[in-house]
Protein backbone atom coordinates (compact mmCIF):
# COMPACT_ATOMS: atom_id res chain seq x y z
CA UNK A 1 0.00 0.00 0.00
CA UNK A 2 1.48 3.33 -0.98
CA UNK A 3 2.47 6.00 1.55
CA UNK A 4 1.09 9.19 2.28
CA UNK A 5 2.85 12.45 1.91
CA UNK A 6 1.46 12.92 5.85
CA UNK A 7 2.41 9.29 6.59
CA UNK A 8 5.91 9.75 5.17
CA UNK A 9 6.18 13.21 7.34
CA UNK A 10 5.11 11.46 10.30
CA UNK A 11 8.22 8.40 10.05
CA UNK A 12 10.53 8.89 12.77
CA UNK A 13 13.39 9.05 10.17
CA UNK A 14 12.08 11.42 8.26
CA UNK A 15 11.30 13.76 11.11
CA UNK A 16 15.07 13.62 12.13
CA UNK A 17 16.43 14.16 8.40
CA UNK A 18 13.75 16.94 8.70
CA UNK A 19 15.02 18.45 11.89
CA UNK A 20 18.66 18.62 10.82
CA UNK A 21 17.80 20.08 7.33
CA UNK A 22 15.96 22.35 8.81
CA UNK A 23 18.30 23.58 11.72
CA UNK A 24 21.09 23.17 8.45
CA UNK A 25 18.56 25.83 6.78
CA UNK A 26 18.61 28.21 9.73
CA UNK A 27 22.47 28.05 10.07
CA UNK A 28 22.63 30.60 6.95
CA UNK A 29 20.08 33.02 8.03
CA UNK A 30 22.47 35.09 10.72
CA UNK A 31 26.35 35.24 8.99
CA UNK A 32 25.50 37.75 6.26
CA UNK A 33 24.30 39.94 9.08
CA UNK A 34 26.76 39.11 12.21
CA UNK A 35 30.19 38.74 9.45
CA UNK A 36 30.09 42.61 8.62
CA UNK A 37 30.59 43.94 11.93
CA UNK A 38 33.97 42.51 12.66
CA UNK A 39 35.70 43.68 9.30
CA UNK A 40 33.50 46.99 9.10
CA UNK A 41 36.79 49.15 9.45
CA UNK A 42 38.55 47.68 6.60
CA UNK A 43 35.12 47.74 4.50
CA UNK A 44 34.69 51.01 5.25
CA UNK A 45 38.42 52.57 4.39
CA UNK A 46 38.53 50.25 1.07
CA UNK A 47 35.24 51.25 -0.10
CA UNK A 48 35.11 54.68 1.50
CA UNK A 49 31.96 54.42 3.13
CA UNK A 50 30.56 57.12 5.77
CA UNK A 51 29.82 56.31 8.90
CA UNK A 52 25.99 57.27 7.66
CA UNK A 53 27.01 54.95 5.08
CA UNK A 54 28.29 52.23 7.21
CA UNK A 55 25.35 52.48 9.08
CA UNK A 56 22.94 51.75 6.00
CA UNK A 57 25.04 48.60 5.10
CA UNK A 58 24.31 47.13 8.58
CA UNK A 59 20.26 48.37 8.38
CA UNK A 60 20.11 47.33 4.85
CA UNK A 61 19.23 43.58 5.39
CA UNK A 62 16.50 44.49 8.20
CA UNK A 63 14.77 46.90 5.77
CA UNK A 64 14.54 43.80 3.47
CA UNK A 65 13.44 41.37 6.28
CA UNK A 66 10.70 44.26 6.37
CA UNK A 67 9.64 44.45 3.13
CA UNK A 68 9.77 40.65 1.67
CA UNK A 69 8.77 38.99 5.19
CA UNK A 70 4.80 39.40 4.00
CA UNK A 71 4.95 38.14 0.42
CA UNK A 72 6.29 34.96 2.15
CA UNK A 73 3.32 33.42 3.03
CA UNK A 74 1.55 34.29 -0.57
CA UNK A 75 4.85 32.81 -2.21
CA UNK A 76 4.38 29.74 -0.08
CA UNK A 77 0.64 29.18 -1.17
CA UNK A 78 1.24 29.34 -4.83
CA UNK A 79 4.40 27.40 -4.78
CA UNK A 80 4.61 25.36 -1.69
CA UNK A 81 7.03 25.92 1.09
CA UNK A 82 9.86 23.40 0.66
CA UNK A 83 10.41 25.16 -3.02
CA UNK A 84 10.60 28.30 -1.77
CA UNK A 85 12.74 27.87 1.02
CA UNK A 86 15.05 26.11 -1.92
CA UNK A 87 15.19 29.11 -4.14
CA UNK A 88 15.98 31.64 -0.34
CA UNK A 89 18.87 29.12 0.35
CA UNK A 90 20.36 29.48 -3.47
CA UNK A 91 19.96 33.37 -3.47
CA UNK A 92 21.37 33.72 -0.40
CA UNK A 93 24.51 31.93 -1.75
CA UNK A 94 24.72 33.63 -4.51
CA UNK A 95 23.85 37.14 -2.54
CA UNK A 96 26.45 35.96 -0.09
CA UNK A 97 29.49 34.91 -2.97
CA UNK A 98 28.45 37.86 -5.25
CA UNK A 99 28.36 41.07 -2.79
CA UNK A 100 32.44 41.27 -2.43
CA UNK A 101 33.08 41.12 -6.16
CA UNK A 102 32.83 44.76 -6.52
CA UNK A 103 32.39 48.32 -5.17
CA UNK A 104 29.85 49.85 -2.95
CA UNK A 105 27.08 49.36 -5.90
CA UNK A 106 27.57 45.36 -5.84
CA UNK A 107 27.73 45.32 -2.42
CA UNK A 108 24.52 46.85 -1.39
CA UNK A 109 22.58 45.00 -4.51
CA UNK A 110 24.07 41.70 -3.20
CA UNK A 111 23.13 42.48 0.62
CA UNK A 112 19.42 42.89 -0.53
CA UNK A 113 18.64 39.77 -2.49
CA UNK A 114 20.57 37.98 0.25
CA UNK A 115 18.36 40.07 2.79
CA UNK A 116 15.11 39.30 0.64
CA UNK A 117 16.24 35.67 0.68
CA UNK A 118 16.53 35.40 4.36
CA UNK A 119 12.98 37.19 4.98
CA UNK A 120 11.15 34.50 3.06
CA UNK A 121 12.97 31.53 5.02
CA UNK A 122 12.24 33.32 8.42
CA UNK A 123 8.72 33.36 7.88
CA UNK A 124 8.51 29.85 6.46
CA UNK A 125 10.20 27.50 8.74
CA UNK A 126 8.73 28.06 11.76
CA UNK A 127 5.34 27.36 10.36
CA UNK A 128 6.89 23.86 9.21
CA UNK A 129 8.11 23.28 12.63
CA UNK A 130 4.68 23.44 14.00
CA UNK A 131 3.16 20.90 11.39
CA UNK A 132 5.30 18.29 11.59
CA UNK A 133 7.07 18.66 14.94
CA UNK A 134 3.20 19.23 17.10
CA UNK A 135 4.17 17.05 19.91
CA UNK A 136 7.87 18.55 20.23
CA UNK A 137 7.24 22.36 19.06
CA UNK A 138 9.67 23.50 21.95
CA UNK A 139 12.16 21.53 21.22
CA UNK A 140 12.24 22.16 17.76
CA UNK A 141 11.90 25.93 18.35
CA UNK A 142 14.71 25.71 20.43
CA UNK A 143 16.82 24.15 17.75
CA UNK A 144 15.90 26.64 15.04
CA UNK A 145 16.88 29.66 17.41
CA UNK A 146 20.11 27.91 18.53
CA UNK A 147 21.09 27.51 14.81
CA UNK A 148 20.30 30.71 14.25
CA UNK A 149 22.28 32.08 17.16
CA UNK A 150 25.03 29.91 17.19
CA UNK A 151 25.78 30.76 13.36
CA UNK A 152 25.86 34.65 14.33
CA UNK A 153 28.47 33.19 16.96
CA UNK A 154 29.99 31.40 14.43
CA UNK A 155 30.45 34.02 11.82
CA UNK A 156 31.64 36.90 14.44
CA UNK A 157 33.97 34.75 15.71
CA UNK A 158 35.82 33.14 12.45
CA UNK A 159 35.04 36.07 9.92
CA UNK A 160 38.71 37.49 10.66
CA UNK A 161 40.71 34.34 10.69
CA UNK A 162 38.65 33.15 7.66
CA UNK A 163 39.81 36.47 6.16
CA UNK A 164 43.56 36.12 7.08
CA UNK A 165 43.47 32.70 5.90
CA UNK A 166 42.24 33.12 2.59
CA UNK A 167 44.48 35.95 2.53
CA UNK A 168 41.71 38.20 0.52
CA UNK A 169 41.12 40.78 2.92
CA UNK A 170 37.48 41.77 3.83
CA UNK A 171 36.14 40.18 0.62
CA UNK A 172 37.52 36.51 1.51
CA UNK A 173 36.38 37.10 5.01
CA UNK A 174 32.51 37.67 3.74
CA UNK A 175 32.30 35.73 1.02
CA UNK A 176 33.56 32.75 2.58
CA UNK A 177 29.70 32.51 3.97
CA UNK A 178 28.49 31.38 0.89
CA UNK A 179 29.95 27.80 1.19
CA UNK A 180 27.26 26.79 4.13
CA UNK A 181 24.58 27.75 1.94
CA UNK A 182 25.52 25.91 -1.06
CA UNK A 183 25.50 22.81 1.41
CA UNK A 184 22.40 23.69 2.95
CA UNK A 185 20.66 23.82 -0.46
CA UNK A 186 22.03 20.87 -1.66
CA UNK A 187 20.79 18.49 1.61
CA UNK A 188 17.07 20.94 1.33
CA UNK A 189 17.03 19.43 -2.48
CA UNK A 190 15.20 16.28 -0.95
CA UNK A 191 12.29 17.94 0.34
CA UNK A 192 11.36 19.49 -2.92
CA UNK A 193 9.33 16.00 -3.48
CA UNK A 194 7.10 17.78 -1.29
CA UNK A 195 5.37 21.41 -2.22
CA UNK A 196 3.43 22.32 1.18
CA UNK A 197 0.59 24.83 0.01
CA UNK A 198 -0.56 26.58 3.73
CA UNK A 199 -4.25 26.37 3.18
CA UNK A 200 -6.55 29.55 2.68
CA UNK A 201 -9.47 29.69 4.80
CA UNK A 202 -12.71 31.42 3.61
CA UNK A 203 -13.33 34.87 4.98
CA UNK A 204 -9.57 34.92 5.54
CA UNK A 205 -8.53 38.64 4.08
CA UNK A 206 -11.72 40.16 5.92
CA UNK A 207 -10.24 38.78 9.21
CA UNK A 208 -6.68 41.44 9.58
CA UNK A 209 -4.36 40.70 12.71
CA UNK A 210 -3.74 44.54 12.18
CA UNK A 211 -6.42 45.64 14.56
CA UNK A 212 -5.45 42.72 17.32
CA UNK A 213 -3.94 44.10 20.18
CA UNK A 214 -2.19 41.18 21.23
CA UNK A 215 -0.68 40.36 17.41
CA UNK A 216 0.89 44.07 17.79
CA UNK A 217 2.00 43.18 21.81
CA UNK A 218 3.60 40.32 20.04
CA UNK A 219 5.16 42.16 16.93
CA UNK A 220 6.62 45.76 19.45
CA UNK A 221 8.73 43.08 21.20
CA UNK A 222 10.01 41.34 18.47
CA UNK A 223 10.72 44.42 16.74
CA UNK A 224 12.41 45.84 19.58
CA UNK A 225 14.58 42.92 20.80
CA UNK A 226 15.41 42.16 17.36
CA UNK A 227 16.50 46.46 16.91
CA UNK A 228 18.74 46.04 20.64
CA UNK A 229 20.57 43.03 19.58
CA UNK A 230 21.04 44.35 15.53
CA UNK A 231 22.22 47.63 17.06
CA UNK A 232 24.92 45.95 19.21
CA UNK A 233 25.55 42.95 16.52
CA UNK A 234 26.55 45.78 13.70
CA UNK A 235 28.66 48.27 16.22
CA UNK A 236 30.16 46.50 19.30
CA UNK A 237 33.48 45.38 17.82
CA UNK A 238 33.72 48.88 16.49
CA UNK A 239 33.18 50.01 19.84
CA UNK A 240 35.98 48.00 21.44
CA UNK A 241 38.32 48.66 18.60
CA UNK A 242 37.94 52.33 19.45
CA UNK A 243 38.55 51.25 23.15
CA UNK A 244 42.12 49.58 22.20
CA UNK A 245 40.82 45.62 21.15
CA UNK A 246 42.35 44.37 18.03
CA UNK A 247 39.80 43.14 15.28
CA UNK A 248 40.37 39.78 16.51
CA UNK A 249 39.19 40.23 20.11
CA UNK A 250 36.88 42.64 19.58
CA UNK A 251 35.33 39.99 17.55
CA UNK A 252 35.68 37.37 19.44
CA UNK A 253 33.41 39.20 22.24
CA UNK A 254 30.58 39.26 19.37
CA UNK A 255 31.55 35.86 19.13
CA UNK A 256 31.18 35.00 23.12
CA UNK A 257 27.77 37.32 23.02
CA UNK A 258 26.40 34.72 20.23
CA UNK A 259 27.83 31.34 21.73
CA UNK A 260 26.50 32.07 25.01
CA UNK A 261 23.31 32.24 23.51
CA UNK A 262 23.31 29.16 22.30
CA UNK A 263 22.37 26.83 25.36
CA UNK A 264 19.85 29.56 26.33
CA UNK A 265 18.17 29.58 22.73
CA UNK A 266 18.21 25.47 22.75
CA UNK A 267 16.46 25.28 26.16
CA UNK A 268 14.31 28.35 26.82
CA UNK A 269 11.66 28.03 24.11
CA UNK A 270 10.46 24.07 26.14
CA UNK A 271 10.64 25.35 29.29
CA UNK A 272 8.23 28.40 27.61
CA UNK A 273 5.86 25.78 26.55
CA UNK A 274 5.37 24.61 29.56
CA UNK A 275 5.16 27.19 31.86
CA UNK A 276 1.96 28.56 32.76
CA UNK A 277 2.88 32.21 30.76
CA UNK A 278 5.84 33.73 29.69
CA UNK A 279 5.70 37.16 31.57
CA UNK A 280 8.96 36.35 34.16
CA UNK A 281 10.51 34.75 31.53
CA UNK A 282 10.26 38.24 29.39
CA UNK A 283 10.97 39.62 32.12
CA UNK A 284 14.62 38.26 33.22
CA UNK A 285 15.79 38.08 29.71
CA UNK A 286 15.09 41.73 29.48
CA UNK A 287 16.91 42.48 33.06
CA UNK A 288 20.01 40.45 32.16
CA UNK A 289 20.17 41.97 28.63
CA UNK A 290 19.99 45.70 30.22
CA UNK A 291 22.55 45.17 32.59
CA UNK A 292 24.87 43.91 30.19
CA UNK A 293 23.83 46.97 28.23
CA UNK A 294 24.74 49.28 30.90
CA UNK A 295 27.99 48.04 31.51
CA UNK A 296 29.45 48.63 28.10
CA UNK A 297 28.32 51.98 28.58
CA UNK A 298 29.82 52.51 32.23
CA UNK A 299 32.56 50.57 32.62
CA UNK A 300 33.62 48.82 28.84
CA UNK A 301 37.01 47.66 29.54
CA UNK A 302 36.13 46.82 33.11
CA UNK A 303 34.94 43.50 32.66
CA UNK A 304 33.88 43.20 28.89
CA UNK A 305 33.59 39.11 28.48
CA UNK A 306 31.11 39.28 31.61
CA UNK A 307 29.11 42.05 29.90
CA UNK A 308 29.31 40.36 26.50
CA UNK A 309 27.88 36.91 28.48
CA UNK A 310 25.19 39.24 29.88
CA UNK A 311 24.42 40.91 26.64
CA UNK A 312 24.46 37.30 25.04
CA UNK A 313 22.54 34.96 27.45
CA UNK A 314 19.48 38.14 27.49
CA UNK A 315 19.64 38.92 24.17
CA UNK A 316 19.24 35.02 22.90
CA UNK A 317 16.74 34.88 25.52
CA UNK A 318 14.68 37.43 24.39
CA UNK A 319 14.62 35.98 20.90
CA UNK A 320 14.00 32.86 21.85
CA UNK A 321 11.11 33.99 23.39
CA UNK A 322 10.13 36.30 20.28
CA UNK A 323 10.07 33.15 18.34
CA UNK A 324 8.38 30.60 20.54
CA UNK A 325 5.33 33.60 20.84
CA UNK A 326 4.72 33.32 16.95
CA UNK A 327 3.49 29.59 17.87
CA UNK A 328 2.15 29.74 21.69
CA UNK A 329 -0.06 32.66 20.82
CA UNK A 330 -1.31 31.66 17.63
CA UNK A 331 -4.24 28.81 17.15
CA UNK A 332 -3.63 26.80 14.12
CA UNK A 333 -0.24 26.69 11.28
CA UNK A 334 -2.21 29.59 9.26
CA UNK A 335 -2.25 31.56 12.51
CA UNK A 336 1.21 31.14 12.92
CA UNK A 337 2.25 32.26 9.68
CA UNK A 338 0.37 35.23 9.64
CA UNK A 339 1.44 36.09 13.25
CA UNK A 340 4.50 35.62 11.99
CA UNK A 341 4.22 37.72 8.40
CA UNK A 342 2.71 40.91 10.42
CA UNK A 343 5.93 40.44 12.94
CA UNK A 344 8.61 40.16 11.30
CA UNK A 345 7.43 42.69 8.44
CA UNK A 346 6.56 45.34 10.99
CA UNK A 347 8.92 44.10 13.91
CA UNK A 348 11.91 44.30 11.35
CA UNK A 349 10.97 48.24 10.35
CA UNK A 350 11.53 48.64 13.91
CA UNK A 351 14.85 46.70 14.44
CA UNK A 352 15.97 48.42 11.29
CA UNK A 353 16.50 51.80 13.30
CA UNK A 354 18.74 49.88 15.42
CA UNK A 355 22.08 49.96 13.75
CA UNK A 356 21.40 53.01 11.92
CA UNK A 357 20.42 54.84 15.36
CA UNK A 358 23.40 53.71 17.27
CA UNK A 359 25.65 54.94 14.38
CA UNK A 360 23.93 57.98 13.58
CA UNK A 361 23.97 59.22 17.49
CA UNK A 362 27.63 58.14 18.14
CA UNK A 363 28.55 60.56 14.69
CA UNK A 364 26.55 63.14 16.05
CA UNK A 365 27.68 63.50 19.45
CA UNK A 366 30.94 61.70 19.68
CA UNK A 367 30.09 59.57 22.26
CA UNK A 368 29.58 55.84 22.65
CA UNK A 369 27.64 56.53 26.31
CA UNK A 370 25.03 58.70 24.57
CA UNK A 371 24.28 55.73 22.07
CA UNK A 372 24.09 53.47 24.22
CA UNK A 373 22.06 55.54 26.96
CA UNK A 374 19.29 55.42 23.97
CA UNK A 375 18.88 51.86 23.36
CA UNK A 376 18.78 51.26 27.24
CA UNK A 377 15.77 53.35 27.59
CA UNK A 378 14.36 51.71 24.44
CA UNK A 379 14.51 48.73 26.79
CA UNK A 380 11.16 49.51 28.82
CA UNK A 381 9.05 49.21 26.20
CA UNK A 382 10.23 46.16 25.19
CA UNK A 383 9.37 44.72 28.65
CA UNK A 384 6.36 46.04 28.48
CA UNK A 385 5.60 44.54 25.43
CA UNK A 386 7.14 41.24 26.27
CA UNK A 387 5.05 41.08 29.28
CA UNK A 388 1.79 41.64 27.73
CA UNK A 389 2.37 39.48 25.24
CA UNK A 390 3.29 36.67 27.26
CA UNK A 391 -0.08 36.36 29.08
CA UNK A 392 -2.33 33.24 27.98
CA UNK A 393 -4.32 34.18 24.86
CA UNK A 394 -4.75 33.01 21.21
CA UNK A 395 -4.81 34.47 17.68
CA UNK A 396 -7.78 32.57 16.53
CA UNK A 397 -10.01 30.11 17.77
CA UNK A 398 -8.30 27.70 19.65
CA UNK A 399 -10.02 24.26 19.92
CA UNK A 400 -9.34 20.95 22.79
Amino acid sequence: MAVTPAERRASPRHLVLLGVTIALAAFNLRPALASVGPVLPELRRDLGLSGAGAAALTMLPLLCFAAFSSTAPRLARRFGIEPVVMVALVAIMIGLAGRVLGGPSVLFTGTVLVGGAIAIANVLLPPLIQRDFPGRTGLMMGVYTASLSGSAAVAAGLTVPAGDAIGLGWRGALGCWALPAVVAAALWSPQLRASTRPPRRSGERSVSLLRNALAWQVTVFFGLQSMLFYAVLAWLPTIYREHGFSPAAAGFLLALCGFVQIPVTLLLPSVATRARNQVVLVAVATLLFGVGLAGVMVAPTAAPYLWAVLIGVGSGACFALALALFVLRSAHVRDTARLSAMAQTAGYVISACGPLLLGLVHEMTGSWTVALLTLLLLAVPQLVCGMLAGRVRWIGERSG
